[in-house]
C-alpha cells in the first residue's frame, strides 16, 4: 500500500510549511490527485489518518480533488479524455498515445492553518461554546 508512504511524505511537507508560515495547527488540507496516479482515495484517507496522528495535522479534514487524465495526439492534434481504464490511443485517428497532458498529478493544493492564539482559544473554550456550534477559530489558507 504505497498510499501510506504518500501520506507520510505529505504530512512531512505540510509540517515544514506550517513551521515556515508560523501556524500551529492544520484544520484542512486539499490535495490534487490525477486519476492515472495510481492512488486509491480511500486508502489515502485511511493512511493520512495514521500518518497525521500526533502531528499538527491530527484531526485535519482531508479533501481530495481528482484531476482527469487528458492526452494530445501527435497525429491529428486532438485533445481527449484518457479515462479509467486509460485509453492509450487517440479516439479520433487511432494512433498511440503521444503526450499525456494531465492525470498523473499528486500535489498539495491548499493548507488551512490556525495560529497559536487561535489554537489556545479553541483549546481553552468550554463545552457550552462547542455545544452552541460557535466558530472554533478562523482557519487561514496557505496556497503553494
Amino acid at each position: 500500500m504505497h498510499e501510506l508512504s504518500i501520506a507520510a511524505a505529505v504530512v512531512a511537507q505540510v509540517e515544514d510549511a506550517v513551521r515556515t508560515n508560523g501556524g500551529a495547527r492544520v484544520t484542512s488540507l486539499r490535495l490534487r490527485i490525477g486519476e492515472l496516479a495510481g492512488v486509491v482515495p480511500e486508502a489515502l484517507r485511511f493512511s493520512f489518518g495514521l500518518a497525521s496522528e500526533g502531528t499538527v495535522l491530527a484531526g485535519a479534514r482531508l479533501e481530495l480533488d481528482t484531476v482527469p487524465g487528458r492526452a494530445r495526439c501527435d497525429g491529428c492534434g486532438r485533445d481527449y479524455a484518457v479515462g479509467m481504464p486509460p485509453l492509450l490511443w487517440c479516439d479520433g485517428c487511432a494512433r498511440p498515445l503521444a503526450e499525456l497532458l494531465s492525470g498523473r498529478e499528486l500535489e498539495i493544493a491548499e493548507v488551512a492553518l490556525m495560529d497559536a492564539s487561535e489554537v489556545a482559544r479553541v483549546d481553552s473554550s468550554d463545552a457550552r461554546r462547542r455545544d452552541c456550534g460557535e466558530d472554533r477559530g478562523t482557519p487561514r489558507a496557505v496556497s503553494d
